[in-house]
């Protein structure tokens, strides 16, 4: 023996080039849209065909991706979605808010989600629709960049410096004015405990969002109503009591969660 050490670190240790390959193609589907061809996903990760076109085989087989015919590009299913929600944190935040959610929908004639923070965007994870013939909904499952959401300020707002940091820094880079926008309105959203905004994304809708607190009190989650007022006179309830009714409904999902326990 001539005492050499070698020292082998975590990833040269615990390899598993069939998994990680698999996980490289979920991830980058995830950020398309519109689906990849088998090509142009071994382009993108650097890797020959045949092996790609293994692992998409698999993940087909476990229904995680699916080939559409017309174009033979991949894309994701909703099965990710779908194992993200047996998670017992989700499941049982949204089997708390689901009902109450509804009903306040069907009272106020406004839709709503449910919101949480995934991978530095705004992941919705739970819709529900007033009876009203004209809607704003935003689809179930939508990833939404935090700088352009009224559930992105309420998420940041309690967070601390460091914990703020690393959020920002998982979304992205943004246009500088946007951003700086982001961050000034955080110290308000907090101040008021509920974000009031116009909407950046379509005209003439104004959100409200409150935050969901958990037993540690840390914010888990955004209940957003996309306020819009109906010329036909459907629009039964005013922004301000919409409003307070959505603080008051996320302050009971909060206690139902655990927030203020013992305090």
């Amino acid at each position: 023996m001539n005492g050499k050490v070698e020292v082998q670190t975590y990833e040269e240790k615990y390899r598993a080039p069939a998994l990680s390959k698999g996980l490289d193609i979920l991830e980058l589907l995830a950020s398309e849209s519109d689906g990849l061809s088998q090509i142009a996903i071994a382009k993108e990760l650097g890797r020959n065909t045949s092996e790609i076109f293994r692992m998409l085989m698999v993940l087909c087989q476990r229904g995680y991706v699916e080939q559409r015919e017309d174009d033979d590009r991949y894309f994701l299913t909703t099965k990710m979605f779908e194992v993200a929600h047996r998670h017992p944190p989700i499941r049982r935040l949204t089997s708390i808010s689901g009902e109450v959610m509804q009903r306040l929908a069907n009272e106020v004639n406004q839709s709503m989600h449910l919101a949480i923070i995934h991978s530095g965007k705004v992941l919705v994870i739970a819709q529900v629709d007033c009876p009203d013939n004209n809607i704003t909904a935003v689809r179930l499952g939508a990833q939404i960049n935090i700088y352009e959401t009224a559930s992105g300020r309420v998420l940041a707002a309690w967070m601390d410096p460091a914990a703020r940091d690393a959020l920002l820094q998982e979304a992205g880079l943004e246009d500088e004015e946007k951003y700086q926008a982001f961050l000034a309105d955080l110290p308000k959203v907090r101040e008021a405990g509920f974000c009031e905004s116009q909407s950046l994304t379509i005209g003439g809708v104004l959100n409200l969002s409150a935050p969901i607190f958990d037993f540690s009190g840390k914010v888990v989650a955004a209940l957003t109503i996309p306020f819009i007022q109906r010329l036909s006179g459907t629009s039964i309830v005013s922004v301000d009591e919409c409003r307070e009714r959505l603080v008051a409904l996320s302050a009971d999902i909060s206690r139902r969660l655990g927030a203020g326990a013992g305090n």
